[in-house]
């Protein structure tokens, strides 16, 4: 029933569209038989809205993938570069937490791992919305900055890198099954901010799969049945990777190859000094307004991606 009413929405949007086409057909022929150019100044506007509309839906077209539609679990994990890079895992947590917001969607912070000096080592956030999955498959990999380092003393030039996972939504736990007896559920008290009643109780919640070894850790919600009800959609959502790499012919376009945070593994650089420049080396896609970028404006980037990747796989 969730996909018959996904795809009927996307029946109605190209009626919609249709609809807006035959009138500005009308309103074309009335124009040139009445030869009332009085209403050229509309006309022209009716044609642009149709045009950005046509384009839109054109580019809808591109999310086939079967979960291209669902939310997405995200996951950040710092690599190679100390505490530059967790930094940069932060900033890159940060971008899509703001790319969230700009585009009216919805995101949770899930899990967050600290780091000892700065920025994070990981953290996973949920995004909620349409095609958040369609959008954000084209951020996974290792990202790669370029900078001036702040944790520097002499504020020398560093390179860092962070790994970014992208994991589609188990919209129902039937596509992935998971027995209760593979399951070792832990709680201990929460480490992170949320005070007094997070800190004394123990509402957080770490979920083991025992046949993969797979970890699924919340400890972000003020009770222990929702971090184990946030624990167990990433379970889903990981074992749901899993399943998607054994199907050998989604596999280039669902996960790609594996790639260490490290040199050479780079899907994208982001260079702040000595010029400022971002490039995405699949699509050769650039820009230098790496400031809005980091500031959640990502959709070109994904939407070069997208146009690249058509008959890719």
């Amino acid at each position: 029933m969730r996909e018959l009413a996904e795809l009927r929405d996307v029946v109605q949007e190209w009626c919609a569209l249709e609809q807006d086409a035959q009138e500005t057909a009308e309103l074309i022929e009335l124009v040139i038989q009445e030869e009332d150019y009085s209403l050229a100044e509309e006309l022209h506007t009716k044609i642009d809205q149709l045009s950005s509309q046509l384009g839109k839906s054109e580019f809808q077209i591109m999310f086939d993938g079967d979960y291209d539609l669902r939310d997405v679990v995200l996951a950040v994990h710092a690599g190679a570069g100390g505490v530059d890079s967790q930094d940069w895992a932060d900033m890159l947590l940060r971008m899509y937490i703001r790319w969230a917001e700009r585009s009216h969607r919805q995101a949770e912070v899930l899990e967050v791992t600290p780091g000892e000096e700065a920025g994070i080592k990981s953290a996973l956030i949920e995004i909620k919305g349409k095609y958040a999955y369609g959008y954000l498959k084209s951020e996974r990999g290792v990202h790669r900055l370029v900078r001036l380092s702040p944790f520097d003393a002499d504020h020398a030039r560093h390179t860092s890198f962070a790994l970014v996972e992208i994991l589609p939504e188990v919209k129902d736990p039937v596509e992935i099954d998971i027995r209760s007896e593979d399951l070792k559920v832990d709680t201990f008290g929460s480490s992170g901010p949320g005070g007094q009643h997070m800190q004394k109780t123990d509402s957080a919640v770490r979920i083991t799969h025992i046949p993969t070894g797979i970890i699924a850790t919340c400890q972000s919600q003020r009770s222990q049945l929702q971090n184990k009800e946030a624990a167990m959609k990433v379970l889903h959502a990981r074992l749901l990777e899993i399943e998607m790499k054994k199907r050998a012919a989604e596999q280039s376009k669902l996960k790609g190859a594996h790639a260490s945070a490290g040199w050479g593994n780079q899907i994208r650089s982001y260079v702040l000094h000595p010029y400022k420049m971002i490039k995405d080396h699949r699509t050769n896609y650039e820009t230098s307004n790496a400031t809005s970028v980091l500031d959640g404006d990502i959709d070109e980037l994904s939407e070069a991606y997208l146009r690249w990747s058509v008959g890719k796989d």
